[in-house]
């Protein structure tokens, strides 16, 4: 029997990479061999480690990761090539019978791996001409556009999230037509189990308070400093991840330290939120507790065949 895909999936520190870990390791001590494939659009970047709690050299050493450490800083990410390299990556693992576990906290790029999802053409041409329009005056312009052009297009996107603003102008301009909403969900994968770690808000917000916390203790700052020499404020996917857009304003000087770290915590409360609505709204998804962990055999026996190789 092909193996299944297992997906974790959860808010901002509930422990999902750490249990994918222990899953893994579980798997391969009983002699099936496991591999971690990333979800998360910003650990692909080298050399941002401290901000985006990456996996430890040991722990890739020890575990298989892909999709880690794949992009230099200046590059831009797009989801429609994510999609592309994790299923590359889960179609490797299971033809060389390794158990893929996908980890990741965007709610996007999950359904986007294990979805029905096709992404509509884009013109470098006029999404350049855009990008530029949008740095010169801002996006109220460009969003007044767009309601001229879909009113339902852009109904469904904030009136100040540029980049979406600056798609569904170029989807326009080469369709006709752009569609804000996702589709129904339909695994294009199959055998897909999703688990999900479900946090009471006040123990979210607590642990993500302290993994803030953590972090600036342990050289966030410091890995700003040194990525700015390497071209990340300039950067157009990277520069705008949570926790490094709010540490160079920090180290610019436009923020205190204790802002800096309140404003990290703050905007990564408020992306936790907004994937937790997303994935509420998927019924595939078994909600198990994030504290205390689940056990890796647990995990295993959701998948299918795998109890069985594993027994």
């Amino acid at each position: 029997m092909t193996l299944g895909v297992l997906v974790l999936l959860g808010p901002t520190a509930s422990g999902k990479s750490d249990l994918a870990l222990r899953v893994a390791r579980w798997l391969m001590a009983r002699g099936q061999p496991a591999a971690i494939v990333n979800a998360d659009s910003m650990l692909v970047y080298r050399g941002m480690d401290i901000g985006t709690a990456k996996p430890s050299p040991a722990e890739r050493a020890e575990v298989p990761h892909y999709l880690v450490d794949t992009m230099e800083l200046t590059e831009p990410a797009s989801v429609a090539e994510f999609q592309r390299a994790a299923r590359a990556a889960i179609a490797d693992c299971r033809r060389d019978g390794v158990q893929p576990i996908v980890v990741g906290g965007s709610a996007l790029y999950l359904r986007a791996i294990t979805d029905r999802f096709e992404f509509p053409p884009s013109d470098p041409a006029t999404r350049a001409a855009l990008e530029e329009e949008l740095a010169a005056l801002g996006p109220a312009p460009l969003y007044a556009r767009l309601q001229a052009l879909d009113p339902a297009a852009a109904a469904g996107i904030q009136p100040a999230n540029g980049r979406r603003i600056v798609r569904a102008l170029e989807v326009i301009a080469v369709t006709g037509s752009f569609r804000s909403t996702l589709p129904e969900p339909t695994y294009e994968l199959d055998g897909v189990v999703q688990v999900g770690l479900a946090l009471d808000r006040a123990r979210m917000d607590a642990r993500i308070t302290a993994r803030v916390d953590a972090m600036w203790a342990n050289g966030l700052p410091g890995e700003v400093q040194s990525l700015l020499a390497d071209g990340l404020r300039d950067a157009p996917t990277a520069a705008k991840a949570i926790g490094y857009r709010q540490t160079i304003d920090f180290l610019d000087g436009k923020l205190t330290e204790t802002q800096a770290k309140e404003l990290i915590a703050l905007r990564t409360r408020q992306f936790s939120r907004r994937q937790l609505a997303w994935w509420r709204r998927d019924p595939r998804i078994t909600w198990l507790p994030a504290e205390p962990p689940p056990a890796a055999a647990a995990l295993a026996a959701l998948l299918p065949g795998l109890s069985r190789r594993v027994e």
